[in-house]
């Protein structure tokens, strides 16, 4: 029978090389489901990668986009890769999201309409303190009561459809929205609103976030003592306890600063990209981010180019969508074998396959 055996060192380059192996390995399978949905295979993989960048008919269009798209997918993964890197599982990143842009809309929905300049830094504090409650749910339930903080966390995230649906169709709907689900528009108001901050390139604040999370998840763990109790904390939990590290508080740490990087993404998306709380706000940011964390290794600068390659794979799976009438759950399927690849290819990177004979009876 076959067993996996675990590999005494595995190769330093070919775990650096697992990514790119994993995106090739999903190109040739998602082009195999692809020719089976009766499409060609080429095109629609030329369609994903290349176009929104390269194709000047798409490239005005999709270049912006892609910053965008990437800014929340990155502070997201950030946040969880730290919590990962620690042993602490949270899968609940798209509830923190949530309530972190329904906190921030809220605070300033509060104020509208005002033209106060306090008032969009104050949402981007109440959206990181949203974020950073929800994320306090199963860290206190953790420490106090050792529930597992993936079931909860993932648990709480249909607690938070909820209350975005509640939020769209009653106390945050727009009075003069005629009966309609959604909130007010908070991009009308200068106050309120998460601007483009140079022409023609998708960049606002919530992409200067994300760059500022990278720089310093990057400091933090390798220049800081935290960083380095994270990391031990995952690789050997026994000797971080002899080291002093305290589980307890790693774990509110970690899970705050996820729920609070969550947060930021839902409110920099709420004041800019989407500029309203509605029913179909979320879009499963805080899940994709699970896939964006592992893609890049865990790695602050991993975790940029990954963000920046999903956030290219929604694109030009739009187009794709448009282009060649692909189903929407097709690209979605593209998009998950990224992580199945990239696991199954990390199992070859530590396991070796061996042929085990059955001893005689």
């Amino acid at each position: 029978m076959l067993v996996l055996e675990k590999r005494p060192q595995p190769s330093k380059g070919w775990i650096a090389a697992t990514p790119v192996l994993a995106v090739v390995l999903t190109m040739i399978a998602g082009g195999l489901m692809f020719a089976a949905l009766g499409k060609n295979p080429v095109e629609a993989i030329r369609i994903i990668f290349w176009d929104p960048l390269f194709n000047a008919q798409f490239a005005s269009y999709a270049r912006p986009q892609l910053l965008v798209k990437a800014a929340p997918l990155i502070l997201i993964a950030i946040g969880l890769a730290l919590g990962f890197r620690a042993g602490i599982w949270n899968i609940g990143a798209e509830g923190q999201y949530i309530m972190g842009a329904l906190a921030g809309a809220a605070f300033g929905l509060y104020f509208y309409p005002t033209e106060n300049p306090l008032v969009f830094p104050g949402m981007i504090i109440a959206g990181a303190a949203g974020g950073w409650a929800w994320a306090m749910i199963p860290a206190i339930l953790k420490t106090r009561f050792r529930t597992n903080e993936i079931l909860v966390s993932l648990l709480l995230v249909y607690v938070a459809e909820k209350l975005l649906a509640s939020a769209a169709t009653g106390w945050l709907r727009n009075p003069d929205g005629r009966g309609f689900p959604g909130s007010r528009n908070l991009s009308q108001i200068e106050a309120m609103n998460n601007p483009e901050l140079i022409a023609n390139t998708g960049m606002h604040w919530g992409v200067v976030a994300a760059f500022i999370a990278v720089i310093m998840a990057y400091i933090l763990l390798n220049r800081h003592i935290l960083g380095y109790q994270i990391k031990l904390a995952g690789q050997a939990p026994r000797a971080a306890r002899f080291a002093g590290v305290r589980p307890t508080r790693l774990i509110v740490l970690c899970l705050g600063t996820s729920g609070a990087l969550a947060g930021l993404a839902g409110v920099f998306e709420v004041t800019g990209p989407a500029g309203q709380i509605s029913i179909d706000f979320n879009v499963g940011y805080g899940f994709t981010a699970i896939i964006v964390a592992f893609l890049g290794r865990l790695h602050p600068v991993g975790i940029l180019l990954a963000g920046l390659l999903m956030a290219l794979t929604y694109i030009g799976g739009e187009l794709a969508q448009l282009m060649l009438t692909i189903p929407a759950p097709a690209i979605q399927a593209f998009q998950g074998m990224l992580l199945f690849f990239l696991l199954a290819v990390d199992v070859l990177s530590n396991y070796r396959i061996r042929l085990k004979r059955e001893g005689l009876a």
